[in-house]
């Protein structure tokens, strides 16, 4: 069911309880009023009598109380009178009530007898118009309520209608956006108040889609490159060897140079596997607390000869217990250190530090090199991106290091960062404490 449909129904039966309830009330009212009308007219016919009674009673003068009351009486034909004194009529009005529009009420005349027995007054109304008023006012009540709920309900469906026209527009101008329109956003001033939180929301998606459809695509165009530098590699080696007469030592080592560019595929596609787990939200899992720094010197034995050729050294400052994957965390670790040891300065330190702050620990690579731009700090974790503007190096390093740390970083609720100024460079990582 429509919003539109639920809200006019709705509207209607509020109106039509609403509109029932006032009527009746209309109606009770002038009920009240009437009834208050016939006890005021009881009260003055009785009133009437009680008077002719001391009167014409003591003594009774039958002739004197039969004219008085007929005098009277004749011009109310609407009210009927009797007056008894035990089994003895006193008097009779002409008017004789039949039907069911007379309301009757007996009463004893106070300080009035015959012979000692008491006078009883029997009083008759006819109520019959106050009725038939009543019965026409409650018609008409039932008209009214069942004319304004139908009135209003229909009204109130315009209405509704007409408020939800932003919705409709909304709707079109939702349904406008897509991949042929890039950039394409819905302007909130057009709308209420209400509307607009939905519209920002939406917008803000539109933002977040776009942002990750265009990182799909240059990832997309990066995997292909990446895959296609290696797969062109081994078609073009077998070609040439296979165009010509080798030995077996020859095909051994054409055989030994595929078997290293499958390596790098498996490589890049296990890394990749990896990310897409660690994008669906999958958490480390944490053993018992372990020494940090001890993580870092193994990494750093693991990676002595590399260091050495380059001409460098590795120095850990700071220990912090921490509850972690060991093997991911090594994993962070020496891709860190395999960065710093990429750009820094021969002859040069590379500083591990480890520091507490708050329910995080932060474990910062420092190294001496060139420094990075400022522009391409927020972007060094990004899948396949490289600070260069070339691909330089891309066959030894397929650009998925950082990101892995970055996924790594995330798997332990901690995040990553880079600094880069005065020939410093700082990249590192945050975990939190289990």
């Amino acid at each position: 069911m429509s919003i539109q449909t639920t809200l006019s129904r709705w509207f209607a039966v509020q109106t039509f309880i609403g509109l029932s309830l006032v009527c009746a009330g209309v109606y009770a009212a002038t009920r009240w009023s009437f009834q208050l009308k016939q006890q005021e007219e009881f009260a003055r016919h009785v009133d009437i009598v009680q008077r002719v009674a001391k009167e014409t009673i003591e003594p009774l003068n039958r002739n004197a109380l039969r004219h008085k009351l007929d005098d009277y009486f004749q011009s109310h034909s609407d009210a009927g009178v009797t007056l008894r004194a035990g089994a003895e009529t006193l008097y009779v009005s002409s008017a004789r009530p039949t039907g069911e529009t007379w309301q009757t009420r007996t009463s004893l005349l106070s300080g009035a007898s015959v012979d000692g027995a008491p006078v009883e007054l029997e009083m008759s109304l006819d109520i019959g118009s106050d009725k038939v008023l009543l019965w026409r006012l409650a018609w008409t009540l039932v008209g009214a309520a069942g004319l304004g709920t139908a009135v209003v309900a229909s009204t109130g469906m315009l209405l509704v209608r007409r408020g939800l026209r932003p919705l409709k527009r909304l709707a079109e101008e939702t349904g406008a956006a897509g991949p042929d329109q890039p950039g394409h956003r819905i302007n909130p001033a057009g709308y209420a108040s209400e509307v607009r939180p939905w519209v920002l929301q939406f917008n803000g998606l539109l933002e977040r889609v776009e942002a990750a459809y265009a990182q799909l695509e240059a990832f997309n165009a990066d995997v292909a490159h990446e895959l296609r530098t290696p797969l062109s590699n081994m078609i073009a080696q077998v070609e040439v060897e296979l165009g010509q007469d080798r030995s077996e030592e020859e095909l051994k080592d054409a055989l030994a140079s595929q078997l290293e560019e499958a390596r790098r595929l498996t490589t890049i596609v296990s890394d990749m596997l990896f990310l897409s787990k660690a994008d669906r939200g999958a958490k480390a899992r944490r053993g018992v607390p372990e020494s940090l720094a001890d993580q870092v010197r193994a990494v750093a034995e693991f990676q002595e000869a590399a260091l050495e050729d380059a001409g460098l050294t590795l120095r850990v400052s700071g220990e912090e217990l921490l509850a972690m994957d060991t093997g991911l965390v090594r994993r962070a670790v020496s891709n860190l250190v395999s960065n710093a040891k990429r750009y820094s300065d021969a002859r040069t330190e590379i500083l591990v530090t480890i520091e507490r702050a708050g329910e995080q620990v932060i474990l910062t690579v420092h190294n001496r090199g060139p420094a990075i731009a400022q522009e391409s700090l927020p972007r060094l974790f990004e899948r396949f991106y490289r600070a260069e503007p070339s691909r330089a190096g891309s066959a030894n390093h397929h650009g998925l290091g950082l990101a892995i740390v970055a996924a790594i970083a995330r798997m332990h609720d901690g995040q990553t960062f880079a600094r880069s100024e005065a020939g410093v460079t700082q990249i590192g990582l945050s975990m939190r404490v289990a």
